[in-house]
């Protein structure tokens, strides 16, 4: 009887695994061989090339996915996404190979929640500058806004978007939502009104994004956006980069045309020598929202899962299936 070969699994998220052993244990049982990103850092694409030759699976993180990686992909079965943004996979190219693309839907939705709340409250009172105050020995004080009451845009309402909205409630917001696929029952439930994109950009005092980046959705907030808010309205991006042109954000900042931005997610990652960096009507923040103990176990497990189930032929769990 011929043995059985050896699986090899790719993994290449930095915090897969850090805070708990479940998603390890769960690979030891099928006894594969796996590979670990060691480098600090996400892989380039030459180096993904060499390392997907001769692997079956992979749990990806930032890692670019290209054609030209999977060109070389001779045995992958899966693809796993370690979060819930694919644009950094070739999911068309993936799927022509007939490679099979999971991933970990709402594992991070109440983290990256949590961080967009965390930034607005941080913008509406300068939380940063007051810090600095204080450790610089001073003690004047800086004159903040409430976010009780007022109004909040929230672009795109999946599962991220639907709980900074169910957190808005708690302060007593007007919840105003855009959304090419609107869900209606959801807004009726907790008092959220759909509008047109000028309308809440026009009203709202707080916008948040929370969607994929797509051809469709690159640059959705640039110069002629930026424009329509109130010069005392703050925007949120925790979802990608690319989603606002950077440039026009720049402008509108350093003109005070808005009152703040916080970002989470950048066009070029890390921002070297980006221009918002020298602004301090803003807060950055290193790609992390669903760097929590929480997400990242969540994260893990149902990584872990669609993997197996693909590699072991059962039906596969999280499954990826585009829109049309």
């Amino acid at each position: 009887m011929e043995a059985k070969m050896t699986m090899k699994v790719l993994i290449t998220p930095r915090s897969f695994g850090k805070t708990s052993n479940i998603p390890f244990e769960m690979l030891k049982k099928y006894d594969y061989e796996i590979i670990r990103n060691e480098t600090g850092k996400p892989y380039e694409e030459d180096e993904l090339k060499e390392l997907i030759k001769d692997v079956d699976g992979v749990i990806v993180g930032l890692d670019k996915i290209t054609e030209d990686v999977l060109k070389n992909a001779k045995k992958l079965k899966v693809i796993t996404k370690y979060g819930v943004g694919l644009d950094n996979i070739d999911i068309n190219y993936a799927e022509k190979l007939g490679i099979k693309v999971t991933y970990t839907p709402g594992a991070n939705k109440e983290s990256v929640a949590d961080l967009a709340f965390t930034m607005m409250l941080g913008l509406s009172r300068d939380i940063i500058k007051l810090d600095k105050i204080v450790r610089n020995n001073q003690w004047n004080k800086i004159i903040g806004c409430e976010i009780y009451g007022k109004t909040i845009g929230i672009i795109g309402t999946g599962s991220i978007g639907k709980c900074v909205a169910k957190r808005a409630t708690g302060f007593d917001m007007e919840i105003l939502a855009y959304d090419k696929y609107p869900d209606y029952d959801f807004a009726d439930k907790i008092g959220m009104k759909y509008v047109d994109k000028k309308t809440l950009l026009e009203k709202s005092d707080f916008i948040t994004l929370h969607v994929p980046l797509t051809d469709e959705m690159y640059h959705f907030i640039d110069e002629e956006e930026l424009n329509m808010m109130k010069d005392t309205a703050y925007i949120i991006n925790t979802s990608r980069g690319g989603i606002i042109n950077e440039n026009a954000l720049y402008s509108a900042l350093k003109s005070k045309k808005i009152a703040g931005a916080a970002l989470d997610a950048f066009e070029t990652e890390p921002p070297l020598n980006n221009k918002l960096l020298e602004l301090d009507n803003i807060i950055l923040s290193p790609h992390c929202g669903a760097s929590t103990k929480d997400a990242t176990d969540r994260m893990g497990i149902m990584a872990v899962e669609g993997l197996i189930s693909v590699l072991e032929g059962m039906e596969p769990k999280y499954l990826y299936k585009k829109i049309n």
